[in-house]
């Protein structure tokens, strides 16, 4: 392995908390990561798609990305997905060699595997795992109906620290291995990518850095200052140029622009179908009269006569424009023109009400605004006046911590919070993944309460980190890993078997930094979440299968287990 992949590995290794692996299973993490953040820009955990063992079907990692989101679990995508009227879905699976060289007879038995996921047949042992992603994508293909914008793409990724030479006799296997996958006759379109160190050298610096583009902005007028904006434009701007900036370099939109526009891609609704037919009419240059075009907000921008360099930015209104503009972009050309305003700002409060002033079209629960704005602003401010190894991040915007040299591992996204802290403190462990939606209808009032304390939502995020540390160094068994989130509720009940104080009490602010001064002591930490297993253990009877685990009837098994005590 050369110097550089090395180095990057090592970075990597320390940034995701993976000493305790050995050297072979550390590049098949950092392969994962580099293939799956290509197209998923939100912060997951390698663990959740690594597959490689024994019976892994000569794959180390599956990612099944659907309508942007990583799904790892079968009742994830049941709750997530049963009333969504489309299906957007990847498959991702990758490789990983740290040897320098492609191996003709690995990339057949890498693509056998592939196949045989697929197979009604199956002819290769499967991993737990394996297993796992195999319902998922059942589950996905029994909801076929729902593919509106077409079947699942499938992508594989075979990494190597060699160099792709493209070799003909290696390019000719790829190629007939490539269209093998193909001819399954169930996706949309299928890649497969056979990557060397420097390739990997670059994906993995691209997802140190955030997003960036140039491109021309001629049509403008300068909008006079504002208060905290440093600068901002309003004009036009032809289709091909803009979707050069909401796209990635395969012409596919970057769904992490979109994270601060609270609407998702709706599909073609009656208005974007309307957007579509205009598109593919003869009357497509009186677009930019029918439209009320994309604001784009980015902390950094630079100027240079036409020439506009921006960097770290949102597309926080225009979703559904975009979305069906990169999906005629076949009927596209320059007369196609978008209004675009603009806006350069690093303020968060001057964001937060662009945010809400763009997006009051349509009727939007206030509960969503919450989420991303005032109590997400106070939480993410609060993990950061914490220091040392008591320090936690919350991602309220997606990337934000790509470029700091941080452990990965202790940033905490807003469906990890609400989980971590819905098992603790609201003893709804069962609802963390079979029924999470029921848990967002809650923010606002039960979870991220305007005026609850925030120290019960750091020690939910911390001890939620400390139970995976000792997973992923293997300190607890993976076996225990269904009922995660029973056992981050039992260390609630341990350290205090109580009724739970008020959200909004100084008392709740005691009981949570006396759990906290638990959970920095590395020695009674282990000890806790020991005894913690303990008990789950012992009322699951040793028995961890997931569809008796992830019940309200378990939950209710293990808080009786402390009834005398509390």
């Amino acid at each position: 392995m050369d110097r550089i992949t090395q180095s990057l590995l090592e970075d990597f290794t320390r940034e995701h908390e993976l000493t305790a692996l050995d050297g072979a299973k550390r590049f098949e993490h950092f392969a994962s990561y580099v293939a799956v953040r290509r197209h998923h820009a939100e912060t997951f955990d390698t663990f959740e798609i690594n597959v490689g063992g024994g019976c892994d079907t000569g794959i180390d990692a599956i990612a099944v990305i659907v309508n942007g989101s990583l799904v790892t679990d079968v009742e994830e995508f049941r709750d997530h997905f049963s009333g969504a009227g489309y299906l957007d879905v990847m498959f991702i699976f990758v490789q990983a060699d740290r040897g320098t060289s492609f191996n003709a007879m690995k990339m057949v038995n890498f693509v056998f595997g592939v196949r045989d996921f697929f197979s009604e047949d199956p002819t290769l042992p499967r991993s737990a795992e394996v297993t796992r992603a195999v319902e998922i994508m059942k589950e996905i293909y029994d909801n076929s109906v729902k593919f509106k914008r077409g079947n699942p793409v499938c992508k594989l990724y075979y990494i190597t620290a060699g160099r792709w030479q493209n070799d003909e006799n290696l390019e000719a296997r790829r190629k007939s291995l490539e269209m093998e996958i193909e001819s399954i006759g169930i996706f949309n379109s299928v890649e497969f990518y056979c990557i060397g160190a420097n390739i990997v050298q670059k994906f993995y610096n691209q997802t140190k850095n955030a997003i960036c583009r140039e491109f021309t902005f001629s049509d403008r007028t300068v909008i006079p200052e504002i208060p905290n904006v440093s600068e901002a434009y309003l004009g036009f701007i032809p289709a091909p140029t803009f979707l050069s900036i909401v796209c990635d370099e395969n012409g596919e939109i970057i769904k992490s622009l979109f994270y601060d526009n609270v609407r998702d891609w709706q599909e073609y609704n009656e208005v974007n179908d309307e957007i579509r037919r205009t598109l593919q009419s003869v009357q497509r240059s009186q677009f930019v009269l029918m439209n009320n075009g994309v604001t784009i907000i980015a902390r950094t921008i630079r100027l240079t006569g036409n020439r506009f360099f921006i960097e770290d930015f949102q597309v926080v209104n225009g979703c559904q424009t975009c979305h069906v503009l990169a999906d005629q972009r076949e009927c596209l050309d320059e007369s196609v023109i978008i209004p675009l305003r603009l806006i350069g700002t690093q303020d968060e409060d001057v964001i937060a009400a662009i945010i809400r002033a763009t997006n009051r079209q349509t009727e939007i629960k206030r509960e969503q605004f919450i989420a991303v704005t005032e109590f997400a602003k106070k939480l993410e401010a609060f993990f950061l006046t914490y220091e040392g190894n008591a320090r936690l991040y919350y991602e309220r915007r997606t990337g934000q911590y790509d470029s700091m040299p941080i452990e990965k591992t202790r940033i905490v996204t807003p469906s990890n919070m609400i989980r971590a802290f819905a098992a603790i403190f609201l003893s709804e462990p069962h609802a963390t993944t079979r029924n999470y939606r029921s848990l967002l209808d809650k923010v606002g009032k039960e979870i991220f309460g305007e005026n609850h304390k925030l120290e019960p939502y750091y020690v939910a995020a911390f001890a939620a980190y400390k139970l995976e540390f000792l997973f992923r160094n293997q300190r607890l068994d993976s076996k225990f890993k269904p009922a995660r989130y029973h056992i981050l509720l039992v260390t609630r009940l341990l350290t205090n078997p109580a009724p739970l104080a008020p959200m909004n009490s100084h008392e709740m602010g005691r009981c949570c930094n006396d759990f906290c001064k638990i959970l920095w002591d590395a020695t009674k930490a282990d000890k806790l979440f020991s005894e913690a297993v303990d008990v789950v253990n012992s009322v699951a009877k040793g028995d961890f299968e997931r569809d008796k685990i992830r019940t309200i009837a378990f939950t209710e098994r293990v808080i009786s287990h402390f009834e005398g005590k509390m």
